[in-house]
C-alpha cells in the first residue's frame, strides 16, 4: 500500500498532533465569541477557498473555512492547489493509497482517482506531491471531516477552463467537496496589498472570472478562475469568511501576504 507522506509537517504546520488540536481549537474559540454573524457556521458548502501559509499566518483563516465540512459531513474532499516547488504542464493527481497527517490517515478515494486519469487524462508526477499548498489542507480535513476520503490535485502551467471541467464533474456529486487552495498578493506593503486583494475578493463574491485578470495577484488564481466558472454552472453563491494579512501575525506591515477564505453554497 503507497502513501504519500507528509512533506512539510514541522515546517508550515506542527508535527505534534496536540499542537495541531490546541491551535484549531483556539482559533475556534475566537470565531466563537467573536463572530458576528452566527448563520455562518452553520453553512454546508459545495466547495470552499483557502489560504496555505504556515499556521502561525493563515490557519485561522482557513479554519473558519475548513471547520465547515463537519456540517457538510462529505464522504470524499478534493483538494486542488498550485504547485510552487516544480514546474509542470497541466494538472497531477496523487496516486497513491492512503495520505499521511501528524493527526493519522485518511484513504485516498482510488475509484475517483482513476476514473479523474481517464475522464480528463490526468497525469501522476510524484515530484509535484511534495506540495505545501495542498497538504496544509489535510489535517483540517482529518479533524474535521474524519471518515471522508480524499483526493490532492496540483496544478502548475493550466487553462482554468479545462480545470474547471475537473470541478464541474466532481461538483455534480453531492457528497463530494471541493477544496480550492490559493494565497492572495505576495511582499507589498500593507495599503498596496489589500487593494490587490480586494480585486480578487470582489471577483469572487461576484463570481466573474474576468475581474481576476484586472490586478488579482493570487498563487492560485488559475484555481480561483476555474471554480468561478464551475459555481456559475452549478448556481452556488460564494460567502466571504474571511480576510487578513501576515501582518495580523508578525505586526509587520511592509511586506506581507493576503489570506481568505471563502465558501460556496
Amino acid at each position: 500500500m503507497s502513501t504519500r507522506e507528509t512533506a512539510v509537517a514541522g515546517q508550515f504546520y506542527p508535527s505534534d498532533p496536540h499542537e495541531i488540536k490546541k491551535m484549531f481549537e483556539h482559533y475556534n474559540r475566537i470565531v466563537e465569541e467573536h463572530l458576528a454573524n452566527e448563520a455562518l457556521l452553520h453553512l454546508k458548502p459545495r466547495a470552499v477557498i483557502v489560504p496555505h501559509a504556515g499556521y502561525v499566518y493563515s490557519a485561522f483563516t482557513a479554519n473558519i473555512a475548513m471547520r465547515l465540512l463537519a456540517n457538510t459531513r462529505a464522504k470524499r474532499v478534493v483538494v486542488i492547489g498550485p504547485s510552487h516547488r516544480v514546474y509542470l504542464k497541466g494538472t497531477s493527481i496523487s496516486d497513491y493509497d492512503t495520505y499521511n497527517t501528524p493527526l493519522g490517515t485518511l484513504p485516498i478515494d482510488r475509484e475517483l482517482v482513476e476514473t479523474l486519469k481517464t475522464r480528463f487524462a490526468l497525469s501522476f508526477i510524484p515530484d509535484a506531491h511534495h506540495e505545501h499548498s495542498t497538504e496544509v489542507q489535510i489535517p483540517f480535513v482529518k479533524t474535521y471531516d474524519a471518515e471522508a476520503s480524499v483526493v490532492e490535485l496540483v496544478y502548475g502551467e493550466e487553462d482554468p477552463n479545462r480545470l474547471a471541467e475537473v470541478i464541474d464533474y466532481l461538483l455534480d456529486d453531492p457528497e463530494t467537496v471541493v477544496v480550492i487552495s490559493t494565497d492572495l498578493s505576495h511582499y507589498y506593503n500593507i495599503k498596496k496589498a489589500e487593494k490587490l486583494d480586494s480585486i480578487c475578493m470582489d471577483a469572487v463574491q461576484k463570481l466573474d472570472p474576468l475581474k481576476l485578470h484586472q490586478g488579482c495577484e493570487a498563487c492560485g488564481k488559475i484555481g480561483v478562475e476555474a471554480m468561478l466558472i464551475a459555481a456559475r454552472k452549478h448556481n452556488l453563491e460564494p460567502v466571504l469568511l474571511d480576510y487578513r494579512t501576515s501582518a495580523d501575525a508578525s505586526g509587520d506591515t511592509s511586506q506581507v501576504v493576503g489570506y481568505m477564505s471563502a465558501a460556496f453554497v
